[in-house]
């Protein structure tokens, strides 16, 4: 079993031998290139010679067995047992590690939060996710900063770009993406009543200048003087940034910085992994069929999550998950759904892979 695996082990050895050659540390993108492919090899390298250790303590464990030595037996019987349980384990990591990989998995990650049914309610809590979000990315160590911002007089999100740069974000927040549903009285309501309201979010992963090719004449680029709620953000200058894509229609505003430059540049991020996002959606719609858990998918038409303020709950309904902990929750504490989400993903590719 795993035999087919030599040849990764192989790799892996090879690729340690290139690192420490002087050629390969004088070009830094060669290098950079070799430690990537050695670090996602590692892993599974690793497991795969701690499972061949099990393996072999097991076979040796059996010749033990047949010992005239009861007591040498009875340490066989134990090694046996725990080598078996482990070589178990070994083996669903590695079945685990050998999934095909997510392609975005360790890009960084663009957020859009959008208030949707239920008015100024909705862009409360549109900034609540906000909040959330940028909660769990600091918990992280990860770096956030806001593209663009429409506010209400109340101090909700009509919308909200903004970008969050760390390892491994998108492989984490992808299955962010959809629509959050809200349950509570709102501050405006006088009566006590529960309303229910809702945000889409969506998650794109950063897109590389190389990976969409913008021509430069597709593009109409508008300046305009910043501007927001009550007052906030305005500029003298002209810094915000408008940038049409013409051939989809898509438009980019970027007014956060007071450098027009600066603006351009977040305007620009933001543009390329809209569209890498459609090329993607584009490409999966051809080759395969939706799957059960729509995790990751990026449909923010489906209802994914309710936020439950009376009984302090939230419930993710592509798994049928229900935590009553929900100011931790929008404290920014989503590692237990995320979790969950990943386990629930993983169980239904490695179900499509032995199918």
């Amino acid at each position: 079993m795993f035999e087919n695996l030599q040849v990764f082990e192989n790799r892996y050895e090879e690729l340690s031998e290139k690192l420490y050659d002087p050629q390969s540390a004088a070009d830094p993108a060669v290098f950079a290139a070799l430690m990537k492919e050695s670090r996602e090899l590692e892993p599974l390298v690793a497991a795969y010679r701690e499972y061949k250790r099990c393996m072999e303590a097991v076979k040796g464990a059996r010749e033990l067995l047949e010992s005239s030595d009861k007591e040498l037996r009875e340490l066989a019987q134990q090694e046996l047992r725990e080598n078996t349980v482990r070589a178990e384990e070994l083996s669903e990591e590695i079945n685990i590690l050998l999934l095909p990989k997510d392609p975005n998995d360790g890009k960084n990650v663009i957020m859009e939060i959008r208030g949707g049914t239920g008015g100024e309610e909705a862009a409360l809590f549109a900034y609540d996710l906000y909040r959330m979000y940028t909660a769990y990315a600091e918990g992280r160590g990860w770096r956030t900063e806001i593209v663009s911002l429409n506010e209400t007089e109340l101090g909700g999100f009509k919308e909200v770009s903004f970008l969050i740069d760390g390892e491994g974000a998108y492989s984490r927040l992808k299955y962010e993406s959809g629509a959050h549903r809200v349950q509570r009285v709102p501050e405006t309501e006088t009566q006590g009543r529960i309303h229910t309201s809702a945000a889409t979010v969506a998650v794109l992963p950063e897109a590389e200048e190389v990976e969409i090719d913008i021509d430069p004449k597709d593009l109409q680029i508008d300046t305009f003087r910043s501007s927001g709620a009550g007052g906030q953000h305005i500029n003298k200058t002209s810094s915000a940034i408008r940038i049409t894509h013409l051939p989809t229609g898509m438009v980019v505003e970027c007014q956060d910085e007071r450098s027009q430059y600066k603006n351009k540049d977040k305007a620009m991020k933001v543009l390329r992994a809209r569209l890498l996002s459609k090329e993607q959606e584009k490409q999966s719609s051809q080759v395969a069929q939706e799957r059960r858990l729509q995790v990751g998918s990026g449909d923010r038409s489906e209802r994914i999550r309710t936020y439950n303020f009376p009984q302090s709950r939230v419930t993710d309904h592509r798994i049928g998950l229900t935590l009553y902990k929900l100011e931790e929750v929008l404290a920014g504490s989503l590692d237990e759904l995320i979790d969950a989400l990943i386990a629930a993903d993983r169980a239904e590719k490695l179900s499509e892979s032995m199918s």
